[in-house]
């Protein structure tokens, strides 16, 4: 499906990986060679999971909404052929999210989403449903709260700017100031599950245990994404690294040889 069939189209918010400038809340325990790594690891399975849910059926096509300015090459470089890039460094974080909505639906799309970078776990069937859901007629968003108040995606069938104006970005209130400028406007607002965002390093245990020993939140969730990229660099960084003892976690097992 080409980008200019898909009638959605997914933009994920993503910085260029480079030591001291990205997942910096994760140094320590990580190294900012390591957190840069991980980022990279990162934006991979992020376009992977937006393959697979348009495997599974869902009409998108996927995007990076990217800086800083010239960074094009990374992308392009550290991502699969096909992955749209659109240039997104303004000042202010509603700035960027609006930005990046309004080029999707330059480029044709019937519907807009922004996408966090740092859910590489997120189960893919909650994008296929996100997707159904911006499907429907109506005017409508489509919002995915994320369990430290923010959220780890928003869907729109027009680009409404008030959704991203007098909101505390990075603060626990983002949610739920998003709810409340749609409120103002009257635009239906439809609520997927919760998910969680890897920036810290309760995040970070978390991401580990579902990568590297099998946890699943319960049976109320879809699969997770296996997160291959991300499951490579953490399953190398344990064998080179005490980062075990610096999460306290167990160190994985290695896979038998049969």
């Amino acid at each position: 499906m080409s980008a200019r069939q898909a009638s959605c189209g997914v933009a994920v918010m993503a910085k260029a990986s480079a030591p001291g400038r990205t997942k910096t809340r994760l140094v320590p325990p990580l190294t900012y060679e390591e957190a840069a790594g991980l980022n990279t690891a990162f934006l991979r399975d992020v376009v992977a999971n937006l393959t697979a849910a348009r495997a599974a059926g869902a009409p998108l096509a996927s995007y990076m909404a990217h800086g800083p300015p010239g960074s094009e090459s990374f992308f392009r470089d550290a991502l699969p052929p096909g992955t749209g890039l659109i240039e997104t460094w303004l000042p202010g974080f509603g700035a960027c999210l609006f930005h990046a909505v309004t080029a999707l639906f330059e480029r044709g799309h019937d519907a807009a989403c922004v996408l966090n970078a740092d859910s590489p776990t997120l189960p893919t069937g909650l994008l296929v449903e996100l997707t159904d859901r911006l499907a429907r007629p109506g005017d409508r968003a489509v919002l995915g709260p994320a369990e430290d108040g923010g959220y780890w995606v928003l869907g729109l069938k027009a680009p409404h700017r008030r959704l991203f104006e007098a909101i505390d970005w990075s603060t626990e209130r983002v949610a739920a100031q998003t709810l409340a400028r749609a409120a103002e406007i009257g635009l239906p607002v439809e609520i997927l599950p919760t998910w969680y965002d890897v920036d810290d390093r309760a995040g970070l245990r978390r991401l580990v245990a579902e990568v590297l020993h099998g946890d699943h939140p319960g049976p109320e969730m879809p699969a997770l994404h296996p997160a291959p990229a991300t499951a490579a660099f953490l399953r190398d960084a344990f064998a080179r690294t005490d980062l075990a003892d610096g999460l306290n976690v167990a160190r994985p097992r290695e896979p038998e040889i049969v």
